[in-house]
């Protein structure tokens, strides 16, 4: 019995599904075709431009003189290397090592010129071939390697070669620690519920996405409104409270705040078929109910951190439009809304990318936090993969690690089901910020959103680029709007604490629904402060609910189906 087309169709879809995620765990989930079509397009713009051929051949040759000059004023003495943070230790000024600097530097110039050089190459192709050129040159700096590295080559004669046993006993332990699913080495410091994540406080709902926690009151009376913080699942709730000194949670409630927050389940196979619509109902629509059952007849400050903040943008939309006034103020860190210009992340986002990391996702049922952690740091592959490794490996010193970067080991998992939705309909299609995304029947609209906002953007953020954040501003109607700029990155911004010196922060307010300025335009005129940015947030919120002080709730509302139960920070937080 010949089988129908329809069943044809479906299995060569399976076929070629299976096909694509045999690829991706050849590739680490990375589709090879888009960067092999952005070189060849580039190779073929170059073969059109004989003009520009001639003039790299020209900064060739120039490139090989200097490198020979400098090679025979080096042999007569020391002479300094190229200005480079790679190159930065005296022992770089001395021959040869100098002169490797010096060509690498050389080589390294002559390649950004030749990949400025090819004609009528589109900008999304451009940002291929020089995301994977870094890569390369990055790889190939000499100061990546014993044989060209003269601090290591000494530190190696000083110890008789110990670092490098020592190094071999890391890469050892690494391996081992890989392959049986333990945590990195040196995360043992930094046990959850011992020594991070430790602000006391009462699980009060669990279902089979979330559990909610009410943290304990730390002072005898406190503000009206609860806050509710809803954290992204693309990383485990604690980074809002970590060592005592830089916990947002204990920060807040040391101030007299009743602080709620999700902490999110750590998905597996089974929950593949998990939605955005499962992530706004089971998480952020059932932790407003919860806050407001436990909290009657208050309003609520509503708290989103990266795709947290997106979801909670999503919820309140949702929540006006259906006249739902519960809400009475948004604060979002490090949230987008406009997925137009998403930064260095656009790099792993085109129909054909999506398609490879759809079918492993699709072959699992998940996404693993390897295969995104392994995109973050890509995207600062020196710093975060080169550095690490000749420091454990060579050097055989182990960096020690302080609590953020403990936490940053602690992955999640995203199922397949939402990860699809998300990428293709937020980040690909945009559809949030061109008023097309449907979620539960209902097509969110981000101008029904009237409340105070607070968004603050970090600097040297590479995941939600704060001009891309500012674009909040565009797409909703609050007349008390306040934008944030801090220093730091996504996550070291955002942690800040209440006390940092070393950070600045930025703040300008519109007093109107309608009224804008450009991101340069804004930062021109928002005078620079030192210090954190927490305290001003604490006291945005303050002016923003009701004068005096309360009696604090109770732990949960049994009678409401809220009972107390484990003690912060629970169960789903701890899975791996």
């Amino acid at each position: 019995m010949s089988s129908s087309p329809d069943n044809l169709q479906s299995d060569q879809a399976r076929l070629t599904r299976e096909l694509q995620a045999q690829m991706a765990t050849a590739t680490g989930g990375l589709a090879p075709e888009p960067y092999l079509q952005a070189w060849w397009d580039w190779y073929l713009g170059l073969a059109r431009a004989p003009e520009a051929q001639q003039e790299l051949a020209r900064k060739a040759w120039e490139g090989m003189a200097d490198t020979l000059q400098f090679a025979a004023t080096a042999m007569q003495g020391n002479a300094p290397a190229a200005g480079d943070k790679r190159f930065a230790h005296e022992a770089w000024n001395q021959w040869p090592f100098n002169v490797y600097a010096r060509h690498y530097k050389n080589m390294e110039n002559w390649w950004r010129s030749a990949l400025d050089s090819s004609p009528g190459l589109d900008a999304r192709s451009g940002q291929l071939v020089g995301f994977s050129a870094r890569q390369m040159l990055d790889a190939a700096s000499p100061a990546n390697y014993l044989s060209t590295k003269p601090e290591l080559l000494e530190q190696t004669r000083v110890e008789s070669g110990q670092n490098l046993v020592r190094g071999y006993q890391n890469w050892l332990e690494d391996v081992e620690r890989t392959l049986s699913g333990k945590a990195p080495a040196g995360t043992d410091q930094f046990v959850v519920g011992r020594d991070i994540a430790t602000t006391p406080g009462k699980v009060v709902l669990r279902n089979e996405l979330i559990e909610l926690i009410q943290y304990s009151p730390q002072t005898p009376s406190v503000y009206a409104e609860p806050i509710l913080i809803t954290p992204p699942w693309i990383m485990k709730y604690y980074i809002l409270d970590l060592s005592s000194r830089n916990s947002l949670i204990r920060f807040l409630v040391e101030q007299g705040h009743t602080v709620f927050l999700v902490s999110w389940k750590n998905p597996t196979e089974t929950d593949r078929n998990l939605g955005m619509e499962d992530y706004l109902k089971l998480g952020f629509m059932a932790a407003l109910d919860a806050v407001s059952t436990i909290v009657p007849d208050r309003k609520i400050h509503a708290v989103g951190y990266c795709i947290g903040g997106t979801l909670s943008f999503i919820g309140l939309a949702a929540l006006a439009q259906r006249g739902d006034t519960r809400v009475s103020s948004l604060s979002l860190f490090a949230s987008l809304c406009d997925f137009a210009e998403p930064g260095e992340l656009s790099l792993f986002i085109d129909p054909r990318q999506l398609a490879t990391l759809d079918a492993m996702m699709w072959k699992k049922g998940y996404l693993d936090s390897s295969q995104m952690g392994g995109a973050f740091q890509l995207l600062r592959s020196y710093d975060l993969m080169w550095v690490p490794m000749v420091n454990n490996y060579l050097r055989g010193k182990r960096d020690a690690l302080n609590d953020l970067m403990a936490w940053n080991a602690d992955g999640t998992r995203m199922p397949w089901r939402m990860h699809t939705e998300y990428l293709h309909k937020l980040y690909l299609e945009n559809q949030l910020a061109q008023g097309s995304f449907e979620i539960d029947g209902l097509r969110i609209q981000l101008t029904a959103i009237e409340v105070p906002m607070l968004v603050v953007g970090t600097e040297t953020d590479h995941v939600t680029p704060w001009r891309s954040v500012f674009k909040a501003r565009q797409h909703t109607r609050s007349t008390d709007y306040t934008f944030v700029l801090t220093s730091g990155g996504h996550n070291a911004g955002i942690v800040s604490g209440p006390q940092n010196p070393k950070r600045r922060h930025r703040i300008l307010k519109f007093n109107d629904a309608h009224s804008y300025v450009a991101p340069d335009e804004w930062l021109a005129n928002a005078e620079p402060a030192t210090g954190s940015w927490w305290p001003v947030w604490q006291q945005w919120l303050v002016e923003r609910s009701s004068p005096g002080l309360v009696t604090p709730p109770s732990m949960g509302n049994a009678a409401e189906g809220y009972a107390p139960g484990q003690d912060a920070p629970g169960e789903y937080v701890l899975s791996r």
